[in-house]
């Protein structure tokens, strides 16, 4: 059986309930450093990195269930019960896995557009490019920013990639996330969570403009979770959370203090 692996954790806020936030594909725990923010006064607020991402601990192993069970290992290091969750895309998978594999610990479940369905191989140009990057070679950012230009022409994409590229300490360049593992076992984050039933109260966001969550993804999303609600961001893509933040939040705030 895999092992779970040591997830850093920022914890922020002083409320009586907690809300645990995951990060996407590429991402980390200070992507959603506005959406935290936005909570401190009312819940105590667990950002975390998933494996290999950010500042946690790497592996050889990854898919939705063990990266699940590192969430839920680093709850039981801080002493959490139960949290409400909230989970951007890849992260989103995730929450989805924990809220149905340990429903007794989860209060209310945030997704922040992705569906529970397997999707297609839509990063393999940003992977490939980034395994191409010459590291050794590297002199300075804006040269990994060219490199990536013809593979990811959005600035705002190749800005948020860049965030993993850091020094060395040797006059060199690294990435902070494991990208020969991810790259390795794309195909395992692409699953869907697991197909039992969470029964708990789930709002599903989504972009506008985004593809992730369909029209036709209602059905099954609504199968499998049957207390959610699906709320749409008009002119958002799949970055909503950052792309409109006061929306977004207040839609998020919401939901959570309802209870």
């Amino acid at each position: 059986m895999p092992r779970s692996v040591r997830l850093h954790t920022e914890v922020s806020g002083s409320g009586s309930n907690n809300v645990v936030l995951l990060h996407g594909l590429f991402g980390s725990a200070s992507n959603l450093l506005g959406v935290a923010r936005s909570l401190e006064p009312y819940f105590t607020v667990i950002r975390m990195d998933l494996r290999n991402h950010g500042k946690s601990e790497h592996s050889d192993q990854m898919d939705i269930p063990v990266m699940a069970d590192d969430v839920v290992a680093a709850m039981d290091m801080l002493n959490i019960s139960k949290a409400h969750f909230l989970g951007h895309s890849l992260g989103g998978k995730v929450a989805m896995q924990v809220a149905i594999t340990h429903p007794e610990r989860t209060g209310r479940l945030i997704v922040a557009d992705i569906a529970p369905v397997r999707y297609g191989r839509g990063h393999d140009a940003i992977i490939t490019s980034l395994l191409a990057l010459e590291l050794r070679a590297l002199k300075n950012r804006e040269q990994a920013d060219q490199a990536l230009l013809k593979d990811v022409p959005e600035i705002a994409v190749r800005q948020f990639l860049l965030k993993n590229l850091m020094r060395d300490g040797k006059d060199g360049w690294a990435w902070r996330m494991n990208l020969p593992v991810i790259a390795e076992l794309y195909d395992n984050l692409r699953d869907a969570p697991s197909s039992e039933i969470f029964g708990g109260p789930t709002l599903f966001i989504r972009g506008e403009l985004s593809p992730y969550i369909r029209d036709e993804n209602r059905v099954p999303m609504m199968r499998q979770f049957p207390d959610m609600y699906l709320e749409t961001i008009p002119g958002a893509g799949h970055w909503l959370h950052a792309e409109y933040p006061a929306i977004f939040n207040g839609l998020v705030g919401e939901f959570l203090r309802a209870d």
